[in-house]
């Protein structure tokens, strides 16, 4: 789906949440003429991603609020720096406040962490990829926000792509079998298949998988798993993926790692907005 349209559905989604087809009666409390200028700063570090959300956001509620930004999505921006600012009907700054921001510091917090994942992986050649464990509804958002960050994306869903895993293969018989029943499906689509072990992974190379998941390979099984795979077909690592491990998974030269708490475990981004002038 085109990303204009996932983000003007998800803010319409968003702000019916807050307002559902009703006024902001707090927003009331100011006269419905009064102006106002207002900043929008961070409290700490950040990879910024969600310009193209606060826009939208704005916009639905009120055309002529101008947005105007400092910065531009997959920026590194200090603490205390002012990443946007706003003027328009203090009515309309007031009521987006709160939208605008969920989106900000929460994408923000996953390209933030992104970054942080990959500056651990120095030069190597492998890529850090997002998984499927996103937050119900933020799918696209997740995952561009994880391209801001440096990151990778796996498949978007569960229809681009194969990703066989234990029950599949318990369903299906045996690793082969499943490789040969998704090539009959969709010749053309990208096969994955999760494996646990070197038996396993022997298994995949011969059947023709294109990737092959390490589920929870320790770092010598995965050293194991590269000299034996010999570039023969993709190889991704998979499971307790950290900040501390992930320099060491890297530099095993695997072609892939992927970690769910990229868009999982998120902490959002401390930001703030502030008036900064007098409401007029």
């Amino acid at each position: 789906m085109e990303l204009s349209k996932v983000i003007k559905e998800s803010v319409n989604k968003a702000l019916y949440e807050d307002l559902q087809g009703q006024p902001d009666i707090t927003a009331m409390l100011i006269p419905e003429g009064r102006t106002a200028s207002a900043r929008v700063f961070t409290r700490e570090s950040m990879i910024l991603c969600g310009q193209q959300w606060v826009n939208e956001v704005f916009h639905q509620i009120d055309p002529d609020v101008k947005v105007d930004w400092n910065y531009k999505d997959g920026d590194q921006i200090a603490p205390d720096c002012v990443i946007y600012t706003l003027a328009g009907k203090a009515r309309s700054l007031l009521t987006g406040e709160r939208t605008a921001l969920n989106f900000l510091q929460t994408l923000s917090g996953v390209a933030t962490v992104t970054h942080a994942y990959t500056s651990k992986m120095g030069n190597s050649k492998t890529r850090l990829l997002d998984t499927r464990k996103t937050i119900p509804g933020l799918r696209i958002a997740q995952k561009y926000a994880v391209k801001c960050g440096g990151g990778k994306n796996h498949r978007m869903g569960l229809f681009d792509a194969f990703l066989i895993k234990e029950n599949h293969i318990s369903a299906c018989g045996s690793i082969s079998e499943a490789i040969r029943a998704a090539r009959a499906i969709a010749p053309v689509k990208q096969v994955e298949i999760e494996v646990e072990s070197i038996e396993g992974l022997k298994e995949a190379i011969d059947a023709g998988a294109d990737i092959v998941m390490l589920d929870n390979f320790n770092l010598e099984r995965i050293k194991e798993a590269v000299a034996l795979n010999a570039g023969r077909v993709k190889l991704e690592v998979s499971g307790d993926v950290t900040l501390d491990n992930i320099g060491e998974f890297a530099a095993t030269n695997v072609d892939f790692i992927s970690s769910g708490s990229l868009t999982k475990h998120i902490r959002a981004i401390n930001l703030s907005m502030r008036f900064d002038m007098k409401i007029s």
